[in-house]
């Protein structure tokens, strides 16, 4: 806010008294405003946006302090002046201490001193001004962190809430997949063994086999890597049969991975698990012969 935009408000019922501050106060940047009584003042205050009201004390009807504590209680941040003579001095510094009033002066003023403290005022008036809209901006930052604050927490207990059902749903899928029914051994794209199920171990009957970590092509005899390679890359169901240790042929199926993860692994299971026997090879020669390495 200028000094443009500051309002003064001065109550006197003498006219001369207000003449000879209109005199005084016309060069001032701020809008000046006058009245001959409380009453009236009353009604300028309320359509206008004043800053500073200076009164006279005594006045008809309505004393200065009278009307100044009547503009504490209606408009408490407007700064409060009131001119007075010698004889009420007391008077005046008891409604100062009681707040009523923020300066007075006696009558007859200095010039230069009323012009300077009207203007110190003003300044008063806008640095509480200032201060309450510091205060109200901190108060609504404060309220918008806290909102922040609580949302943030929310977040945080459904994510982690999410990660937790997230969790126990893989811990589920692991069980599930241990214990299912059906061999099932996944390889990486090196060739790697990375999983290993409860049948793989019940149906080759020997756990060190196809330990996570070891070579798939040391396992089974006649396939290396760049044949290995070529299966997972290919996309397509591969069909095989190697040689288990005690001699059997053993058929078994090729599935690579797909979606985002193709041509990063695969899955190795028995062909008689996922297909129907009638589709089972039935003899040695039904598909490329591959062996089971021994220990």
């Amino acid at each position: 806010m200028t000094d443009a935009d500051h309002t003064v408000l001065c109550v006197d019922d003498e006219i001369n008294i207000l003449n000879a501050l209109k005199r005084l106060l016309r060069r001032e940047p701020y809008r000046l405003l006058t009245s001959t009584s409380g009453e009236e003042a009353l009604d300028l205050l309320a359509g206008n946006n004043v800053q500073v009201v200076i009164s006279d004390q005594r006045m008809p009807k309505m004393s200065g302090i009278d009307f100044l504590r009547k503009v504490k209680e209606l408009y408490p941040r407007v700064i409060r002046v009131i001119l007075t003579g010698y004889t009420e001095v007391d008077t005046i510094t008891q409604s100062i201490n009681e707040g009523h009033i923020y300066k007075f002066f006696l009558k007859p003023w200095n010039d230069q001193h009323l012009t300077l403290e009207i203007r110190q005022a003003i300044e008063q008036y806008q640095l509480v001004e200032d201060n309450q809209r510091l205060y109200d901006m901190t108060v609504e930052q404060n309220e918008e962190l806290r909102r922040i604050n609580e949302n943030l927490e929310q977040i945080v207990s459904e994510r982690t809430e999410s990660l937790e059902r997230q969790n126990r749903v893989l811990q589920l899928s692991h069980a599930i997949l241990g214990d299912l029914p059906v061999p099932i051994i996944g390889i990486s794209a090196e060739g790697i063994v990375v999983l290993v199920n409860n049948a793989v171990h019940d149906h080759f009957g020997d756990k060190r086999l196809f330990a996570p970590g070891e070579s798939i092509t040391k396992v089974i005899g006649n396939l290396d890597d760049q044949r290995l390679a070529q299966m997972i890359y290919s996309g397509q169901r591969q069909e095989f049969t190697a040689e288990s240790i005690n001699g059997a042929f053993v058929p078994l199926v090729l599935w690579p991975l797909s979606g985002q993860y193709a041509g990063s692994g695969a899955i190795l299971t028995t062909l008689s698990s996922c297909c129907p026997k009638s589709l089972a090879p039935k003899s040695k020669t039904s598909s490329p012969e591959m062996t089971l390495a021994k220990d």
